[in-house]
């Protein structure tokens, strides 16, 4: 999967297509070689990064400062750098694209 990689070190890199301003958040599969999320924040004043960060921060179980934003912070087009995100997280993110 190329949304997801994994490094040697243990760390992630993670492609994302980000939608804001929607109904509420939640991932809704693969969009060509990303990962869709849906975000209930609009995109202003960098609300719907933080509530992206906010988000994968508690559903992958890491904390906010284990997530960066490597590209993207303007765009739909979103890639994260994600420390410390354990393997069973990562396997119910795979399960995401899958559905």
């Amino acid at each position: 999967m190329n949304w997801l990689q994994r490094a040697s070190d243990g760390t992630v890199t993670l492609t994302l297509h980000a939608q804001p301003g929607a109904k509420r958040t939640e991932f809704v599969g693969l969009h060509g070689e990303a990962l869709k999320i849906r975000l209930a924040a609009p995109p202003v004043d960098g609300k719907a990064n933080a509530a992206l960060t906010k988000y994968l921060a508690g559903y992958l179980g890491v904390p906010r400062a284990a997530i960066t934003i490597l590209s993207g912070e303007s765009s739909r087009h979103k890639i994260l750098w994600l420390q410390g995100v354990s393997e069973a997280a990562l396997e119910k993110l795979e399960g995401e694209a899958k559905s």
